[in-house]
């Protein structure tokens, strides 16, 4: 992170340090940012600096780039083709200057005198030594420390919080230079005053709380610039700077996974077979060209590097319809198309290496004895290449993403950018373990009586967390909580023993109810720290212990520290919920939270009742609750 602007053509040393991968999750553009002796926004992308002397630091995923382009399309933006993706500028401690780190902006410009609780503006301040001071008295200087509250809307605009506005509860009688904040003996927010010395006039903060309490939001977005600001018709809300709703980064991801469609595209678009191929409009005409031409097949084998009978008749003419039409070849949803990838793996060869050249290599696990019979098959996952792209950030309150991961276009994102044409990214190179459950089973397990009374209790509560307008479509059903509680579970009981820590294991859910044309059912355990990339092996070999670690997950989580407090939490119509937890039922940090790294939905949407009995719940409620 680069150090803040000082003299016209003067810097000083970098004061923070931000991992790359923290720029897409954490620290991403317009975070705010606790330095030593300041408070920071991170700029957006278009103060990202890249030293023109060197390649930028490209990412390329092609369909992550077409999954997120229709939400990027929706902010006024477009990606480019041939660089969508790029990993954060690294800085340097002994390279301070313009091309080094990400530029940031002083925010906010109130501070608070450790010595007198004095509220003041930064301008009246005086700087000295890196520090703002102030003057208490003729004989008294103290330090100041940046104010904690800011101001926010739904829209995710950021202001500084109207402090004299508040106080006087919207008059301007004061010039707001006598304005104090004392927060009493205890440090409880209800004891915390902001006062007007020169009129006596004071408020609790906490009477900043609610809805259309605060004025109008001026739409200002500071983290794209003093020119970004634009028309809002939303009521500011207090926001603490450090609080877990004051920024919530909106990533999609994508593994790196053969795509059959665009190898054929690039074979049937070369020189060798467009000639020979480009009127095979339909399957007929594509089987007589390849009747009359035996080189047609010869050439697609070489091209793709995969026999010729892999590819339809019915495939080739779609792709030459697509050439035809200046079309890409048509994609199902991320996710999809990953478990689909994986049901076509081949069982595993022992001892088999996999190739250096390619990003990702998955072989079926024969196993030594029995698996648990809810469990299809176990997919090892030996090499893998996640890419993690963000899309946009929200404030107060996080959108929900489909069962693919990905967000509609009517998600309410703040930009990252005004005019960049790519998204920040970072990518992973690591192993996994896929494992897939058996459809009948976890299909009669949603018909049971009491899971079906208890999604429609989570689905109530999803309802309570996001209001009378909330998009029903996006709640992802009974089936995707069971899986991401058996996942957290999971992750908890593999990092004791695969040789990675909780926190460099991620998790991907694959989950599609069994109406759709390709219902999924299955967990993929990976590794997800960006600071160890490359495989050590430990988790494809805990992979194939797979029996004995589910054992220890559902032992884990079927009694909670917190029982029978956890266990008999879950949303309940007309019982009010004063934890505010909608999107859970049993669960809580005791149990079934983890790092939130780890989880692809901030520790939201778990409940482990649906995973084994616990105490209080119905026992048919668990999809676990016989089958170990």
């Amino acid at each position: 992170m680069a150090a803040k602007q000082g003299k016209k053509n003067q810097y000083r040393p970098p004061d923070g340090r931000i991992r790359l991968s923290q720029l897409v999750t954490t620290f991403g553009p317009g975070a705010m940012v606790d330095l030593v002796d300041h408070a920071v926004l991170v700029g957006g992308l278009d103060y990202w600096r890249y030293d023109a002397k060197q390649p930028r630091p490209t990412v390329d995923e092609q369909r992550l780039r077409d999954a997120v382009l229709p939400r990027v399309k929706a902010l006024g933006l477009n990606l480019a083709q041939g660089a969508p993706f790029l990993t954060g500028p690294a800085g340097t401690d002994d390279a301070a200057g313009p091309w080094n780190g990400i530029r940031v902006a002083e925010f906010p410009a109130w501070f608070v005198c450790q010595n007198c609780q004095a509220l003041c503006h930064r301008k009246g301040l005086e700087e000295k030594g890196g520090k703002y001071r102030h003057q208490c008295s003729r004989a008294r200087v103290g330090t100041c420390v940046p104010i904690r509250f800011v101001a926010s809307c739904r829209d995710g605009h950021l202001d500084e919080f109207p402090w004299n506005w508040f106080v006087h509860k919207g008059g301007s009688r004061c010039d707001g230079k006598d304005l104090y904040f004392r927060e009493g003996g205890t440090g409880d927010f209800s004891e915390v005053v902001v006062k007007c010395d020169a009129c006596q006039a004071w408020r609790h903060l906490s009477e900043a709380r609610g809805d259309k309490v605060l004025p109008r939001c001026a739409g200002r977005r500071p983290w794209l610039g003093r020119q970004a600001d634009v028309t809002c018709d939303h009521h500011l809300q207090l926001l603490s700077r450090t609080a877990s709703n004051a920024y919530f980064a909106q990533t999609v991801s994508a593994l790196s996974i053969p795509e059959k469609g665009r190898e054929l595209q690039k074979a049937v678009g070369s020189a060798k077979l467009w000639p020979s191929l480009k009127k095979s409009t339909d399957a007929t005409k594509a089987a007589q060209a390849r009747s009359l031409f035996e080189d047609i097949d010869i050439a697609l084998a070489s091209i793709t590097g995969k026999p010729a009978s892999d590819f339809s008749d019915a495939e080739i003419a779609a792709t030459v319809n697509a050439i035809h039409g200046g079309q890409g070849v048509a994609r199902e949803g991320l996710r999809t198309a990953e478990y689909k990838e994986f049901l076509t793996a081949k069982k595993e060869v022992p001892a088999e290496i996999p190739p250096r050249e390619v990003d990702f290599f998955a072989s079926r696990m024969v196993p030594e004895g029995k698996l648990p019979s809810v469990i299809a098959d176990i997919t090892l996952v030996k090499k893998l290449r996640r890419v993690t792209a963000q899309v946009g950030f929200t404030r107060l309150s996080a959108p929900t993403a489909d069962l693919q991961g990905t967000y509609s276009e009517q998600a309410k994102l703040s930009a990252l950018t005004l005019s960049q044409d790519w998204l920040p990214a970072t990518e992973i190179f690591g192993e996994g373990v896929l494992i897939r459950f058996d459809e009948a089973r976890v299909k009669a397990w949603e018909e049971r009586p009491a899971v079906v009374e208890r999604a429609q209790a989570l689905l109530y509560g999803y309802r309570q967390q996001f209001g009378e307008n909330a998009d029903l479509s996006l709640f992802p059903g009974v089936r995707y909580f069971m899986l991401h509680s058996l996942s957290h579970l999971l992750m908890s009981a593999l990092a004791l023993e695969c040789g990675y820590a909780a926190a460099s294991l991620a998790e991907r859910i694959y989950c599609a109810p069994a109406t759709d044309p390709t219902p999924m059912a299955a967990i993929l355990i990976m590794t997800g720290s960006a600071g160890a990339e490359g495989t050590l092996g430990g988790l494809v070999e805990q992979g194939r212990k797979i029996a004995s670690h589910l054992k220890r997950a559902c032992d884990m989580g079927r009694l909670c520290s917190n029982d029978p407090v956890c266990a008999a939490h879950a949303p309940r119509e007309g019982a009010p919920d004063p934890t505010e937890r909608y999107l859970e039922g049993a669960a809580c940090h005791g149990c079934l939270y983890v790092a939130e790294p780890s989880c692809e939905r901030f520790n939201g949407y778990l409940d482990r009742a649906l995973v084994i009995p616990t105490m209080v719940n119905d026992p048919t409620l668990a999809f676990l609750g016989e089958a170990l």
